[in-house]
């Protein structure tokens, strides 16, 4: 189960952190967007929501206070995909089709994290931060990632 759990892991985390730096690397266009929804200081928001998402991801990609990862990208996610997509407001079928397609994502995203919540810490594979010794540790990680 190991193998599985720690690919997910990448997969899921690697598409937060991703997605949190796309906020920074696309900020204009994510502004104006944030901004037409009426979300107050759209700038901000959009820098804040794209610093939880890296926070977020790393934590779950690398195993460091994951659940705590996990409440960072549940409470992003209940918060921006009413705002952001907001699909039982749109007229237009094909907006209201978008929306739809990503608040129900999110929706999943989130029932995805809530579910990490319940793994028990700590995870198997993630990054030592115990007082051990840098060897102990780094013995420690290579064997969790071997079984």
């Amino acid at each position: 189960m190991r193998a599985p759990f720690l690919l997910g892991r990448l997969m899921f985390g690697g598409y937060f952190i991703m997605s949190g730096i796309n906020h920074f690397k696309n900020k204009g266009q994510m502004t104006q967007y944030t901004a037409s929804k009426n979300v107050p200081k759209p700038e901000v928001a959009v820098s804040i929501t794209g610093a939880a998402l890296i926070a977020g991801g790393a934590s779950i990609l690398l195993g460091i206070k994951p659940k705590l990862g996990a409440a960072s990208l549940i409470g992003f996610l209940a918060g921006v995909s009413p705002i952001m997509h907001d699909f039982w407001k749109q007229e237009d079928p094909q907006q209201r089709m978008n929306d739809t397609i990503n608040f129900m994502k999110n929706m999943a995203l989130a029932g995805g994290a809530l579910a990490l919540m319940g793994v028990e810490e700590p995870w198997p594979a993630s990054v030592p931060l115990m007082k051990a010794g840098r060897v102990h540790r780094a013995k420690r990680f290579l064997h969790e990632v071997a079984a």
